[in-house]
C-alpha cells in the first residue's frame, strides 16, 4: 500500500474536494446529512462570513494513490487568543477513511503547521471556531446531527486518542420531546414564575429584525462571558447570523424575557436545517433548490433545534434568573408545539454547567450525544 500524501488545498476545484468528502466517506452511515457544498462554499468565504475575517485557516487533503481519503483544517483564531492568551491553535472539519495511517498523517501536519505559527497546543475539532460546530462526536452515532452540529464516526475518537489526544471539555446535547406535558416539577416551577412581580416575555419584532437579533447577540455575549472558551459575537458577525438564520425565522420562535421592561433572558429555537436537506445529497441542482424552497416556505419540520439561550450574569444563581430561563424555553416550544414539531435538541451544553442541565432535565430533556474537544500539547 503506498503512503499517505497530505497537501494544502488549491484553487477552487480543490477547496469544493474539501467539502465534497465527507458524502463520500460517509455514505454507508445511514445517521450522515450531506451538507449543502455550495453553502458550504459560501460560508467558508471571507468576503461574505465575518468570521472567517479573524481566523487564518489553511485547508489540508490527505490522498493515498490520487484519491482522496481524508481532510482537516489548521486554524490559529486571533480573537480566541486575544481573549484566553493560551497559545492555542486549532483544527478542524477532520473528516478520514478508518485507517490509522491517514489520521496520523493528517494530524502530524496540522501539529507542524501549528508549531511554525509559534502555538504551544493544539485543540480541537473547531469547525472553525466555538461559535460554529464544534466537538466531536463521541456517543450518539446513531442519530443524525442536527443542524450547525457535527457527526462522525466511532473510529475517529479511536484514531484520535492513540494520537496522544486527551478530553479538554464535553459537549452535551439534549433531547426533548415537544409534545410531551411537562413534567409535574417543571410544571410546578412554572406556576411559581407567573406568580413573580416584573416579569415579561415577548416574541421577536420582526419589523425590527436586525436590531432585535443585536440585542440578542449581547445578552448572549453576557450570559456566556465567563463560559469556558467563551469568544464573544462582534457586530458584523451579528448581523452575518441575522442573515444566515433569517429563513428559518419567525417572531415566536424567538422569545426575549424582560424584567421591569428591559431585556434580560432570550432562547431561539429553529426547525432543524438538516431535516430539509438530508435527501438532497448536497446538491442543490437539477431539482434540489426547488424542494428546499418549498419545504423552507411551506413545510412544518417535525425536528428542532435550540442553539442559543441565555440569561444575564446579573441574575445567575437568583430566583428571577431560574424563571427567566425556563420562561422563555417554555414560549419558544409552546409555539413550535403548537406548528407540530414533535421533539428537539438543545445543544450545546457544558458538561459542568450543572445549572443549565438540571434546568433541561426538570423540563423532560434527556442527554442523547455527546461530543467532545480534545487537546494536546505541542512540543
Amino acid at each position: 500500500m503506498s503512503r499517505v500524501v497530505v497537501r494544502p488545498v488549491e484553487g477552487r476545484r480543490e477547496l469544493r474536494l474539501f467539502f465534497e468528502l465527507p458524502a463520500r466517506l460517509h455514505r454507508d452511515d445511514p445517521a450522515f446529512v450531506p451538507p449543502l457544498v455550495p453553502e458550504r462554499l459560501l460560508h467558508v468565504d471571507p468576503r461574505r462570513n465575518p468570521f472567517f475575517r479573524h481566523i487564518d485557516i489553511t485547508w489540508y487533503l490527505a490522498f493515498r494513490d490520487g484519491e482522496p481519503v481524508g481532510r482537516v483544517s489548521a486554524q490559529v483564531d486571533r480573537k480566541h487568543l486575544a481573549r484566553h492568551a493560551d497559545g492555542a491553535g486549532f483544527f478542524g472539519f477532520l473528516d478520514a477513511v478508518d485507517d490509522p495511517e491517514v489520521f496520523a498523517a493528517l494530524m502530524e501536519t496540522v501539529e507542524e503547521d501549528l508549531r511554525r505559527r509559534g502555538m504551544a497546543r493544539v485543540r480541537g475539532p473547531f469547525d472553525p471556531s466555538i461559535n460554529d460546530t464544534c466537538g466531536l462526536l463521541v456517543e450518539g452515532f446513531e442519530h443524525p446531527p442536527a443542524v450547525m452540529m457535527g457527526h462522525a464516526r466511532p473510529w475517529y475518537r479511536i484514531r484520535l486518542e492513540a494520537l496522544g489526544y486527551r478530553r479538554e471539555k464535553d459537549l452535551i446535547a439534549y433531547r426533548h420531546s415537544v409534545q410531551q406535558d411537562w413534567p409535574p416539577a417543571a410544571r410546578r416551577m412554572l406556576e411559581r414564575i407567573r406568580r413573580i412581580s416584573g416579569l415579561s416575555f415577548r416574541p421577536l419584532e420582526m419589523r425590527r429584525y436586525r436590531e432585535e437579533i443585536r440585542l440578542l447577540v449581547d445578552i448572549f455575549n453576557d450570559a456566556w462571558a465567563e463560559n469556558w472558551g467563551f469568544v464573544p459575537f462582534d457586530a458584523e458577525e451579528a448581523e452575518h447570523l441575522a442573515t444566515m438564520i433569517r429563513p428559518l425565522v419567525t417572531a415566536r420562535s424567538f422569545c426575549i424575557g424582560e424584567v421591569d421592561g428591559e431585556p434580560a433572558a432570550m432562547a431561539v429555537g429553529l426547525p432543524d436545517f438538516n431535516e430539509m436537506i438530508r435527501d438532497l445529497g448536497g446538491r442543490l441542482l437539477p431539482l434540489g433548490w426547488a424542494k428546499l424552497a418549498g419545504r423552507l416556505l411551506f413545510g412544518r419540520p417535525r425536528r428542532g433545534r435550540m442553539p442559543l439561550m441565555g440569561v444575564r450574569r446579573s441574575f445567575h444563581g437568583t430566583p428571577k434568573g431560574a424563571a427567566l430561563a425556563l420562561g422563555v424555553v417554555e414560549r419558544v416550544w409552546e409555539y413550535h408545539r403548537g406548528r407540530g414539531m414533535r421533539w428537539a435538541e438543545l445543544s450545546w451544553v457544558l458538561e459542568d454547567n450543572r445549572p443549565m442541565r438540571q434546568m433541561i432535565e426538570i423540563l423532560g430533556g434527556v442527554p442523547y450525544k455527546r461530543y467532545r474537544i480534545y487537546g494536546r500539547e505541542l512540543a
